[in-house]
């Protein structure tokens, strides 16, 4: 799990999270109103909204985003987290505790984690 993470309130332009996904390297926000989770936003998202040739500047993100994406909790077993990314076709799982963002699991993190296991 990565503790790090980009949230971004709906009413954001894509434009202005696509910027500062880039900026940080992010591959996703976490989309919050009053800290609680309502959905994701990932770089899948940035390429719809692009291709769909509106304006990125006044598009919000809200339109763009998963809404109420699936979460898990911080002691999933990372087996576990792989399983639930490559069943559900996505790459990012928001980890609560319960209804704060406490981190995410992305699959960087899971293949990461398995690398370091074969090692030993």
């Amino acid at each position: 799990m990565t503790r790090e993470v980009f949230t971004a309130s709906p009413d954001t332009p894509v434009a202005e999270v696509a910027r500062s996904m880039v900026k940080g390297r992010f591959g996703s926000a976490v989309v919050t109103q009053s800290s609680m989770p309502v959905g994701i936003f990932t770089e899948r998202d940035v390429l719809r909204a692009a291709a769909s040739g509106t304006d990125l500047t006044m598009s919000r993100i809200s339109e763009w985003m998963t809404r109420d994406p699936e979460t898990v909790s911080a002691d999933l077993d990372s087996e576990e987290a792989a399983q639930i990314m490559l069943s559900r076709g996505f790459r990012h799982l928001p980890v609560l505790d319960g209804n704060a963002v406490v981190g995410i699991v992305s699959l960087r993190d899971v293949l990461s984690t398995r690398i370091r296991r074969a090692a030993k």
